[in-house]
């Protein structure tokens, strides 16, 4: 297992458009460790894969599935030797019961996963499918895959809303607030209405982050955060950039993961990135309809690690498919641990792997 340590300082590049620089970051990422699990892993009967979020909690670990047809949650045991991953152990999987009336209404696509420690249970994210009229939805379940109750959500993200939600562009990422009163959920891709999704040249291109209350269960603030453009030219007809991931590590103070994804690259396809991002200047979109036509403040973002700089330290060389991203145990040498896991898609569309990347965390 390789035990390099790359430190990646505060990076400038890659923003684009009218973009506002975050000056004040005081972060700081250092690669340590990947580990990759074997292909055609089975727990419980079905193949461990297609792994779009992860969260920690005393010592176990959550991963959500995205497969609608079979959905499910993993858990896990991930111990570090010293600064590097051990091994990655799937002691469970937990179905969710697709005949909840529930589900039958709300495709479970789901996307994003946070262990909430007050009431025991799990907050996940689901992009449902718009394209067959099913919501995105936000919702938790037991730690025994029951469901339990529903966020109301605005109605431009609903499949027949009038801001038209993209299919597989909805809800994505989905962070704790720091206050604990609640969740921050991002959406992958704009609204049609709001902006065009990004492209190889720049655009305006914003997505909507949402805080949901966990008591009322109901939307009360939401920023615009503006997405970067595609930064390979695709080879092939399809390439797409999106929040894929989202935490918040201070008030109105966030990390937020985009991955690009360019066709025709192979394995090389990948673009992933880290952002630090502060909020406390932005508007409050949640009662804009169209913000192509409103006047706002987006969230300022600034790029703190490219992990094209890791590939190189990385078991196979591989950037793969990251779209999950969590807070993991303090590290021997009391600084924060962060966890990422790709989604594999189950290799449908070429060869791809189910990796864990563990970054240092330094936040001064």
């Amino acid at each position: 297992m390789k035990k390099f340590i790359l430190l990646i300082l505060s990076l400038g590049i890659f923003s684009c458009g009218s973009t506002k620089k975050l000056d004040n970051s005081s972060i700081k990422l250092s690669y340590l460790d990947d580990f990759v699990l074997p292909q055609n892993l089975e727990v419980n009967g079905s193949l461990v894969g297609g792994l779009s979020g992860i969260d920690y909690h005393q010592g176990d670990y959550y991963l959500v599935c995205d497969q609608p047809s079979n959905p499910r949650i993993y858990k896990a045991k991930i111990p570090f030797t010293n600064r590097s991953i051990d091994t990655v152990i799937i002691t469970e999987a937990i179905y969710l019961n697709k005949e909840e009336a529930f589900y039958k209404e709300h495709t479970p696509d789901l996307e994003g996963i946070r262990f909430d420690a007050e009431s025991k249970s799990l907050i996940l994210s689901s992009e449902g499918s718009i394209q067959n009229a099913k919501d995105p939805s936000v919702f938790n379940i037991s730690t025994e895959g029951n469901f339990i109750s529903t966020y109301e959500i605005p109605e431009y993200f609903k499949a027949f809303g009038e801001q038209k939600p993209r299919n597989n562009g909805v809800f994505e990422g989905i962070a704790r607030s720091s206050d604990k009163t609640g969740y921050w959920v991002a959406m992958e891709l704009p609204l049609e209405k709001d902006g065009p999704k990004p492209k190889i040249y720049p655009t305006n291109s914003p997505v909507r982050i949402t805080k949901f209350n966990k008591q009322s269960m109901l939307p009360v603030s939401q920023f615009a955060y503006k997405l970067d453009r595609i930064s390979k030219l695709p080879i092939n007809w399809f390439a797409v950039n999106g929040v894929t991931e989202i935490l918040e590590y201070a008030e109105d103070k966030f990390l937020v993961l985009e991955r690009a994804y360019s066709a025709g690259y192979g394995s090389n396809g990948n673009t992933v990135r880290i952002y630090d991002v502060d909020a406390s200047k932005a508007s409050n979109t949640l009662e804009i309809e169209n913000l192509k036509k409103a006047d706002y403040q987006e969230a300022e973002k600034r790029l703190i690690f490219d992990f094209k700089s890791i590939k190189n330290f990385l078991n196979q060389e591989i950037i793969d498919n990251i779209e999950g991203m969590s807070f993991g145990p303090e590290l021997p040498n009391g600084k924060k641990s962060l966890i990422l896991v790709s989604d594999d898609n189950f290799s449908s569309f070429s060869k791809q792997i189910t990796q864990f990347i563990l970054l240092e965390l330094e936040i001064d």
